[in-house]
């Protein structure tokens, strides 16, 4: 027998460690080459770590929520090559990489939004042979729920576990008493006991340290104004009923990317970054968005790039592309990051006043809150209008309160007069 030595490996961009997020695998147990081991989670994004031979486990290093150094041991097997010890490489793989060879041991990592993401499982009676396919939040929720994937039939690409999957799976696997996987409480007033511990890890934990280090570093300044977005809504409807049949309908993000893209020309303090180690503002000439985007993973910002050069139809399914791949699980590296400008929306739970957090090292944030049609003073008249606010928050070391209100009313301009968004300044 032959002990094989599996290091932590380099994920590349200067990753010096790497956060265990959950084992798939128990000391004891035999392993099959590309098998998945791990889910290991960096500042940048979640990987999948497949075995790299064959063999039984030995020893594991780190426990889910443990930073692991990049090159120190994480996994030893027992293998039955006759070679003396031998020690995987830690070789650099980029989180977005293909799945590579399970030969090539030199590149042992498949990123876990990859649609290569799957576990090997045995041909039985009654499971599929192949490879399980789901996304890491899924996995998690299946060993919480003690839920076998190899059970569930995929409704997704190449038979792909989707979260309604996952969902009819606990419906149908729910003991009396229970119905979608929640307990039906038997009495309203009946008491309650104990409590739950939740560790806090994965993306969960990358959200935490970096609202807190935004919340702790940034001076944020909040300005909210009330737009009427009545003739906003007439553009919107009736661009809508000219779309061919089957286009999904605009909402009203498209329409503020293309204004935010026009205002931010003349306010460039607001589409910057701020480099905190060389002391320096990065002013950007493009508008990459971000577009603040609930998953079941947690908050994602994914990324429509130059948004100041696409059109209407072209953000709106740009938006729309990019948000539900951070959703599914497959949005990229490189698609969730390099944003100047972040704008969030909770939709028609957006309440009226929201107090957004800088996506750090942005300088601003625009929250949109929901459109209802109140009763106005207009022209000397009551009239009923569409009002909705936006709520934005500002670095308030580098962009000044007046400058900060004077882009907001800029933006409040174009929106409540939508065909100026179009007409070259």
């Amino acid at each position: 027998m032959t002990r094989y030595v599996f290091k932590m490996p380099d994920l590349g961009e200067g990753t010096v460690e790497a956060e265990v997020v959950a084992w798939h695998i128990k000391v004891g147990d035999m392993v099959q080459e590309d098998q998945v081991m791990a889910e290991v989670m960096t500042d940048k994004a979640a990987v999948e770590v497949p075995a790299p031979v064959s063999g039984k486990v030995v020893t594991i290093n780190g426990q889910p929520g443990d930073m692991v150094r990049v090159g120190s041991e994480l996994v030893v097997f027992e293998t039955d090559a006759a070679d003396d010890d031998v020690v995987a490489p830690a070789a650099a793989v980029p989180a977005t990489a293909p799945a590579q060879p399970a030969e090539v041991l030199s590149s042992p990592v498949v990123p876990a939004t990859s649609p290569a993401q799957a576990v090997e499982v045995t041909s039985e009676a009654g499971q599929v042979s192949g490879r399980v396919k789901a996304s890491p939040a899924t996995r998690r929720k299946a060993r919480e729920a003690g839920i076998d994937l190899r059970q569930v039939p995929g409704s997704g690409p190449s038979g792909r576990i989707m979260p309604k999957d996952f969902v009819a799976a606990m419906s149908s696997a729910a003991p009396p008493g229970m119905k979608g996987g929640s307990a039906v409480a038997p009495s309203l007033l009946q008491q309650r006991t104990g409590t739950q511990e939740i560790k806090v890890i994965g993306v969960r934990r990358v959200i935490a340290q970096r609202m807190t280090d935004a919340a702790r570093t940034i001076p944020h300044f909040s300005y909210v104004e009330e737009i009427d977005v009545t003739e906003l809504e007439s553009l919107r409807a009736h661009l809508n009923s000219k779309a061919p049949k089957g286009t999904p309908s605009l909402t009203y993000l498209p329409f503020l990317a293309a204004a935010l893209a026009r205002v931010l020309e003349e306010f460039p303090q607001c589409n910057a970054h701020y480099d905190a180690e060389r002391n320096v503002l990065i002013r950007h000439h493009p508008v990459h968005l971000g577009v603040a985007t609930q998953t079941a993973d947690g908050l994602k910002v994914p990324v429509v790039r130059h948004a100041e050069a696409r059109t209407l139809w072209d953000l709106s399914d740009e938006i729309r592309r990019v948000s539900e791949a951070a959703k599914g699980g497959k949005a990229s590296r490189e698609e969730l990051s390099g944003s100047t400008i972040t704008i969030t929306s909770l939709g028609r739970m957006g309440g009226i006043v929201s107090t957004p957090i800088i996506n750090a090292p942005e300088m601003g944030i625009i929250g949109v809150n929901k459109a209802i049609d109140r009763p106005v003073v207009l022209d000397g008249a009551i009239a009923i209008r569409r009002i909705m606010n936006l709520s934005s928050s500002f670095d308030h070391r580098f962009v000044d309160g007046y400058d900060a209100a004077a882009m907001i009313l800029a933006l409040k301009d174009l929106l409540e007069h939508p065909a100026t968004i179009f007409i070259p300044g």
